[in-house]
């Protein structure tokens, strides 16, 4: 099948890879402009768009899509299917009217739920126990249009955003062909969401970052979890700013107010945590150094216990 590929992070990469192995022409990728990183605020290009280059597929970078250049494009293209994955622009109606078979897209949550920019990570940060990818039709609306699949997993209780966002990559990835090849054979069954059943997932801030110790463990060790490894989880550790890489729930209650010391050794470093809960912290980083493990930072920092940290 013809098809012009819409992504742009890591996320996407293993969509457009599946789609090239498959034997689809995918004829054009649309990607964001590059962008200034690191501390030489040099141009790099997105993975999407590397990926596309190694493989011969031209690539195109518009910064809007509601000019009318990229519909001309588009129209030279003329793809008979558009495939987006965390493209990060929103499609207009005239492009997404514009392919006979329709745009699809791989959205990383079990719709209608997290619908949004940073589903990954709200689910983590809300405690969900399972995930997933569906594949529907776009639509006006976010995320809005009729599913076709979906595929849920199962998310672990020490899993990162990280770890996670790239499982979902490769669920994606495995599900995209089964979709395109139902497409093509007119098979495709399209399914409304049931709207009532909704939710947000709004792009990621660092004012999510700061940890409230009066909140419990588990609540910190997922917000740890779905804030990595940006913006990261931040909280005081005897007076430095730290980010806290990884946590561990502990298996014990305790009496002290949260935020106080529970226990620091070489074993670790506990905090008392809301309703009695105790959370271990296992990395943390502070400002201007590497990430490293608690019992290296206590050696700079000998914490005590029942010392607020």
């Amino acid at each position: 099948m013809r098809i012009v590929f819409m992504g742009t992070p890591n996320f996407a990469v293993p969509s457009l890879r599946k789609l090239v192995e498959c034997g689809h022409e995918v004829c054009g990728v649309f990607t964001q402009p590059d962008k200034p990183k690191n501390r030489g605020m040099k141009l790099l290009p997105p993975p999407v768009k590397e990926y596309a280059q190694s493989v011969g597929i031209p690539v195109f970078q518009p910064a809007t899509l509601r000019d009318g250049s990229a519909l001309e494009q588009l129209k030279e293209l003329a793809p008979q299917l558009i495939v987006v994955a965390a493209y990060g622009k929103i499609l207009p109606v005239d492009i997404l009217q514009l392919p006979p078979l329709g745009c699809i897209n791989v959205h990383s949550s079990l719709l209608p739920k997290y619908r949004g920019a940073a589903p990954i990570n709200w689910a983590i940060l809300n405690g969900e126990t399972e995930t997933g990818v569906t594949i529907m039709y776009m639509a006006e609306g976010l995320d809005t249009g009729d599913m076709l699949a979906s595929r849920s997993t199962p998310i672990d209780l020490n899993e990162s955003a990280q770890q996670l966002h790239d499982r979902l990559a490769q669920i994606g990835a495995q599900l995209l062909p089964q979709v395109v090849e139902q497409l093509e054979q007119g098979t495709a069954v399209a399914v409304p969401q049931d709207d009532s059943q909704s939710c947000y997932a709004p792009m990621l801030s660092r004012e999510l970052s700061p940890m409230d110790w009066s909140h419990t463990a588990l609540e910190l060790h997922n917000q740890v979890r779905g804030l990595t490894p940006w913006p990261a989880a931040t909280a005081m550790v005897d007076g430095v700013r730290c980010k806290i890489v990884r946590t561990a729930l502990v298996d014990e209650t305790t009496k002290q107010a949260p935020g106080t010391c529970v226990k620091a050794d070489k074993g670790g470093l506990w905090v008392a945590c809301g309703q009695g809960t105790v959370l271990e912290i296992l990395e943390l980083q502070p400002d201007g150094k590497t990430a490293m493990a608690a019992h290296a930072f206590l050696l700079g920092h000998p914490l005590k216990e029942n010392e607020t940290i």
